[in-house]
């Protein structure tokens, strides 16, 4: 079947197996391997995108569900070689360590972010409860979260 999306403001078009996921459609066939693939049951999060601006897990969907969409990855949020501020933030507050979870985490902050410039503590720890990360015990993440927000006031 042939998909058309707009992926990182990027056109593409490739013809894909109708149960091909959306997140090895981003990984093999478009070659975007930031987004990451854990536990493809949707319990982890680290293949976290935005679909049309929306977070979603893309392990959870097909590739031609998405036909028609604007998708954006983690390597599609950094801008004129800047990165972008939830990105900087991660950095700035260590928010990661191993790194598998980190661009799904960045993704779903960014949502949380867009939706509320200035969320509480018990929100952000609510917006990240569908990633998990195994090494930082998410204060560090909690606390990128809060400086990338304060960051776009």
């Amino acid at each position: 079947m042939k998909i058309n999306l707009t992926i990182n403001k990027k056109r593409y078009s490739h013809d894909v197996e109708p149960r091909l996921l959306l997140v090895h459609y981003l990984r093999e066939t478009v070659g975007l391997t930031g987004t990451h693939t854990g536990c493809e049951t949707s319990l982890c999060g680290a293949c976290t995108v935005e679909l049309d601006g929306k977070a979603v897990k893309s392990c959870t969907m097909f590739a031609v569900q998405a036909d028609g969409a604007n998708v954006t990855t983690i390597e599609g949020i950094a801008s004129d070689g800047k990165l972008h501020r939830v990105q900087e933030a991660f950095w700035n507050e260590h928010g990661l360590q191993c790194g598998f979870c980190t661009p799904g985490m960045i993704m779903a902050s960014k949502q949380i972010i867009d939706r509320n410039g200035t969320p509480s503590e018990a929100e952000i720890r609510h917006g990240l409860e569908g990633n998990l990360c195994r090494c930082t015990g998410y204060q560090h993440i909690v606390n990128a979260v809060k400086a990338a927000a304060a960051a776009g006031r």
